[in-house]
């Protein structure tokens, strides 16, 4: 049987990622209903979402897609080649575009081909470019955005105080978004800020928001365009996970050894006595993040789960700035420029 829709998934030769592909090719029904769309950034290094598909059930239609988010022209690349490809019937249209991969660096700065701050642009400006690109070949009565989040997109979050240094304790870093231009060129928290060598870690932080407000601006946006109006985006926050992404920096928890041996078996035990702990097995986090992507309930998913937020599977109101009207409408329109999109590049009527 041919599948019935695709899910497209970035990131999947990461942790998360390659489990959220495990999960969906372990499910032998959901194996079959859907083509998978699967983005590496280097095909021929990516041996973890391998070992992954060469388990996958025959059944299983898919593409592994090489995708740098550090490039532009790497997404619009992409995002033609699949137009290109739905537009034919060669594959069905998009179910779901998950917002899974990331980039993190503590200690360090780099900047992107296109001279923007890599955290900036690997995190929320390329996937903001890769699905505006993408809404004309999305199931336009199902289809979802899934943003993979994170709770250091709010200083106010208690829990960027558990297992180390606050990054947010300093007065001056309560407010994550004063303009993108800051954020987009690196001048926030730039690594001379922070003589500990954790001013990146504000930045993923901040790159995270810049997803997140993309619940509230573009839901807004579909749900007044004669088109794309049953589209919804709603986003998970995953929780702590021992994934290769904390491996970049100096997380003890998250060194190969002391994960197999100390963080994983942690995560399940803290798991089994609350449901969304602070650190969590990657296969809830797998299924918590395609739950969101797929599934209609229960309450308050629904058919049409319009710009809800979750930790884990449970509903969490995103920060004040992520919900602040000015702001995301100032991203929005500066993510248009930076990225040069023009407006007969997408199927958004809601454009400006």
């Amino acid at each position: 049987m041919a599948p019935q829709s695709s899910i497209l998934i970035t990131g999947t030769n990461g942790t998360l990622g390659a489990k959220i592909v495990a999960t969906i090719t372990g499910n032998a029904a959901n194996a079959e209903k859907y083509h998978g769309l699967y983005t590496v950034r280097n095909i021929d290094t990516a041996s973890t979402l391998k070992s992954v598909i060469a388990k996958a059930p025959k059944t299983h239609d898919y593409d592994v897609l090489e995708l740098d988010l550090d490039r532009l022209q790497s997404v619009r690349y992409l995002a033609d080649k699949i137009r290109t490809r739905i537009a034919t019937g060669e594959i069905p249209p998009i179910r779901a575009i998950i917002w899974n991969a990331g980039f993190q660096e503590q200690s360090t700065q780099t900047f992107t081909e296109d001279g923007f701050d890599t955290t900036f642009q690997a995190n929320y400006l390329s996937h903001w470019l890769l699905t505006m690109l993408l809404l004309g070949s999305m199931d336009k009565e199902h289809g979802r955005i899934v943003v993979v989040g994170s709770w250091s997109h709010d200083p106010a979050d208690k829990r960027n105080e558990v297992g180390g240094p606050d990054y947010f304790s300093d007065d001056k870093w309560k407010t994550l978004f004063n303009g993108t231009r800051s954020l987009a060129e690196g001048t926030f928290s730039p690594p001379d800020s922070d003589p500990k060598g954790m001013a990146g870690m504000r930045r993923y932080g901040a790159a995270k928001l810049c997803e997140i407000m993309m619940i509230r601006e573009m839901q807004e946006r579909f749900d007044k365009d004669p088109v794309l109006f049953n589209i919804s985006i709603l986003g998970v926050d995953p929780g702590g996970m021992a994934t290769t992404l904390l491996r970049r920096g100096n997380f003890w928890f998250a060194h190969p050894i002391a994960s197999k041996f100390i963080t994983a078996p942690l995560s399940y035990a803290w798991s089994k006595f609350q449901a969304n702990s602070l650190m969590r097995p990657v296969s809830k986090s797998a299924r918590d993040v395609l739950r969101a992507a797929l599934e209609s309930g229960p309450a308050p998913l629904s058919e049409y789960p319009k710009g809800l937020y979750f930790n884990g599977d449970a509903p969490m109101l995103q920060s004040m700035e992520a919900r602040d009207p000015v702001k995301t409408n100032v991203l929005w329109r500066d993510s248009i420029m930076l990225t040069g999109l023009k407006e007969d590049e997408t199927a958004l009527k809601m454009f400006y």
